[in-house]
């Protein structure tokens, strides 16, 4: 049974209780929220890996994307990439890789992937026939198996990419068109055939494929926009209220499903993009691709991403899809890689503190605390990236010392600590009684920080 079907029957797996377990929730709540679809544990029944949750009442997670391409295949730099994507926090990972031996690359990539792995099985249905249009239902369909039997823990599957939603992109004279490789291909394909999306005629097909191997079903935004100036439209819509109707579909048949949104969405109408999808799709978890707030980020565009991501994530989205400064460029490099998944961890981070996650304030507020007591090691442990922190700091001229070379003597956290070792408080008994202002090593000050460990 998957996951969602056992919930469905009162049963709190193994994998619940560990999820539960790791985001501070009653295992029942978890229960409640993956029968519902609220809540996913996407891991096929193929791969061994500490589970990992997504959805509502989780923390935000973060998707890297790593892959071989036809003009770079280093398979040694894909290995790579995969190693510090999870050593910087990444709790998914998709291959995306379009170059030859895609059964080979996905193996190694598989055997080494502790998170949740995902890939897009048209790349290589396509790949293979080395023409979409040369792509049948068939070879679509036994591709999906195939990356099904071989342990990949969800599919991103272009289902919402009709023959209507097409029109409507052709009609509405979109700046940027269709951006999304899998969307292209399948549209490209329904104009030459003539024939509808086989992933939606055929979609019980695709539910007993996820079925069998409790693999999740990414619904993939194939319309989504590539331009702000195409965010929102009609055909985006259309797409997603399909979306929401193979959601019902995919419940039914206790599958697993998230729904991926947009890709460029100006930052006033990124909440309300997320509150649409919560509402169509029956509360199934949300995965955003930045989004970007701009179109003119090149070079920054992880910084586009986790500005759009940051607003996503406090408006409800769950997995926030990495940019990287190549992004629009070229192929990432290691490099990229690690900026992209750190500039999107703390996009997810911020996203929990609004959301008032488990853990968030506590880790915040711990950092604050070793900050005020200029504990530099006590930094370090609670950075998101503590290499850098740690590596920036041996640049100054004070790092060996309780100060920094911003602000030397002046420092106002040294000159903070004396005013509460000496006592120079300006509180009232009522203040003191209250513990409003608490001394730095004071029992209540080694209580605060018991708490927050």
């Amino acid at each position: 049974m998957t996951q969602m079907e056992q919930a469905k029957r009162g049963n709190i797996t193994e994998a619940m209780r560990y999820v539960a377990a790791v985001e501070g929730m009653e295992p029942e709540d978890l229960r409640r929220r993956i029968a519902a679809g609220a809540a996913i544990i996407p891991r096929n029944v193929r791969h061994e890996f500490n589970p990992i949750g997504i959805g509502s009442g989780l923390s935000t997670k973060v998707n890297a994307n790593i892959g071989t391409s036809g003009h770079h295949q280093q398979l040694h730099e894909e290995v790579e990439k995969l190693r510090v994507a999870i050593a910087c926090g990444a709790e998914m990972v998709m291959d995306l890789s379009t170059g030859d031996e895609l059964d080979y690359v996905r193996g190694e990539i598989h055997k080494r992937c502790s998170v949740i792995l995902g890939t897009v099985p048209i790349y290589q249905a396509v790949a293979d026939r080395k023409s979409v249009y040369d792509m049948t239902a068939d070879d679509l369909f036994e591709v999906i198996e195939r990356h099904a039997t071989a342990g990949v823990d969800f599919v991103t599957v272009h289902c919402g990419v009709t023959r209507e939603a097409v029109r409507r992109v052709d009609a509405d004279g979109r700046i940027a068109g269709i951006v999304s490789r899998g969307g292209s291909m399948l549209a490209s394909w329904i104009a030459r055939t003539g024939e509808e999306n086989p992933l939606l005629s055929q979609f019980d097909r695709l539910l007993d494929i996820a079925y069998e191997y409790d693999m999740t079903l990414s619904l993939g935004d194939g319309i989504r926009p590539g331009a702000t100036g195409d965010a929102t439209d009609a055909a985006q819509i259309t797409e997603l209220l399909t979306l929401g109707e193979l959601t019902r579909r995919a419940h039914a048949r206790s599958v697993q499903v998230m729904i991926e949104g947009p890709g460029h969405v100006p930052i006033d109408q990124i909440e309300a993009n997320v509150k649409l999808e919560k509402r169509i799709c029956r509360g199934a978890p949300f995965y955003v691709l930045g989004p970007l707030t701009s179109d003119i980020g090149a070079g920054y565009d992880h910084i586009t991403g986790a500005i759009g991501g940051a607003v996503a994530a406090a408006a409800g989205a769950d997995v926030l899809c990495y940019l990287t400064p190549a992004e629009h460029l070229r192929l990432p490099t290691i490099e990229d890689v690690r900026d992209g998944v750190i500039a999107t961890k703390i996009a997810a981070h911020s996203g929990d503190l609004a959301k008032g996650v488990f853990g968030a304030k506590e880790r915040d507020d711990q950092m604050s605390l070793y900050r005020k007591q200029l504990d530099w090691e006590g930094q370090y442990r609670l950075a998101l990236d503590p290499e850098k922190a740690r590596a920036l700091r041996m640049m100054s001229e004070d790092y060996d010392k309780g100060v920094c070379t911003m602000c030397g003597t002046l420092c106002s956290m040294a000159l903070e600590n004396r005013r509460y070792q000496t006592g120079e408080l300006l509180t009232t008994p009522e203040d003191q009684a209250t513990h409003r202002h608490v001394r730095v090593g004071s029992p209540a000050y080694r209580k605060a920080r018991e708490v927050s460990h």
